[in-house]
Formats: C-alpha cells, structure tokens, sequence
C-alpha cells in the first residue's frame, strides 16, 4: 500500500481536497496536515516519517518541512504541485487540476464507480 502525504499552509482546503480525491484510489493510503501551527492537522514527524510520497502544493511548503523536520524527510520524495491558494475545497477545477498532477504517481488507474 502506498501512503500518500498531502501538505499545504492550513490543511483546510487543498490538502484536504487531495486526501478525500484520493482515498479511494486503489492500491493508496492517504493523508493531509498543514504546515502552519495553527493548521487544522499540523505536519508532524510521524506523519511525515509515515508517508511514501509528500506532496506539497507550493515550494514554501517544502522548504519548511525541510526545516523543521529535516529527519523525518529525509530520503522522502518531496513533490511540489505548484498549485496555489486560490480554491475552495472539493471546488471543480482544484479536483481537476490534483488529478492531472497527482496521477502519474500512482501505483494503478482510476477506480472504477
């Protein structure tokens, strides 16, 4: 099973939308924090010691994982999506655009409905 990591600033919308997006893709585990303190799941080394693959939605979100938890990712692959702050969670177009960046990642096609 691939665990999955999905960071941004406040674990709000992106990085929550990119968990829910992905929890039933076959072959995957997933899960979301913030790098902020006050995120709703703040990053912490267990998570991110957890994880096979961290995407981060933007490079200040590495850069502070790179920082404050530099053993807990070290030797971790660390993806930037590019992908700012500019969605609501679940919105149409972030959906969208998680799955054109994220898919090639992963171990197996699209789950059938």
């Amino acid at each position: 099973m691939l665990k999955l990591l999905f960071v941004c600033s406040q674990n709000r919308l992106r990085s929550p939308t990119a968990e829910q997006v992905f929890a039933q893709w076959p072959g995957v585990e997933t899960a979301s924090c913030g790098t902020n303190a006050d995120a709703e799941t703040p990053a912490s080394p267990e998570l991110l010691q957890w994880a096979d693959i961290i995407f981060v939605m933007e490079q200040t979100h590495r850069r502070k994982l790179q920082q404050r938890f530099r053993a807990a990712v070290g030797g971790k692959r660390i993806l930037c999506l590019g992908i700012p702050d500019d969605y609501d969670y679940m919105q149409e177009e972030l959906v969208c655009l998680l799955k054109h960046k994220v898919v090639q990642f992963l171990p197996v096609s699209a789950p059938t409905a």
